[in-house]
């Protein structure tokens, strides 16, 4: 399989997450009432479920749950009582329906821990690599 490289701020680029977000949404099934892709710098996603939390995703920092404070499409949110989602920058889909369980139980990284596996500045690290093996596998 040929490495693709993708111009950073491109549209594609900015569009990179949005086949994973898609997955773990897919996973998440009857729990989630919305999600919208959001901004850069860094690139995010909102997914609002269905007991008013939300689950936010971003390229610096994994998935984070917590209360919706303010944020819509297009705009970084914030929320409340953050509690980051263990399981690295990008968990398989499939997991994290149980990581969000644990974070539901209190069981994960504080909301005064904020992980940073990397920073959404080095557009050359290999992450996007890593995207691109989701889109692949919309696209099949």
């Amino acid at each position: 399989m040929a490495i693709r490289h993708v111009e950073p701020y491109s549209d594609e680029w900015l569009r990179q997450p949005v086949s994973y977000v898609q997955q773990v949404v897919e996973q998440l099934a009857g729990q989630v009432a919305d999600w919208w892709e959001g901004p850069c710098d860094p690139r995010d996603a909102t997914v609002l479920l269905s007991d008013g939390n939300a689950l936010v995703w971003d390229e610096e920092s994994g998935w984070r749950l917590g209360l919706l404070v303010s944020g819509v499409r297009g705009e970084h949110v914030e929320l409340s009582d953050a509690r980051y989602l263990n399981g690295g920058l990008l968990p398989k889909p499939e997991r994290v329906p149980d990581l969000l369980t644990d974070a539901r139980a209190g069981i994960g990284a504080s909301s005064a821990w904020r992980p940073c596996y990397r920073s959404h500045r080095n557009c050359r690290d290999g992450f996007d690599v890593a995207l691109d093996f989701y889109i692949g596998l919309v696209d099949a």
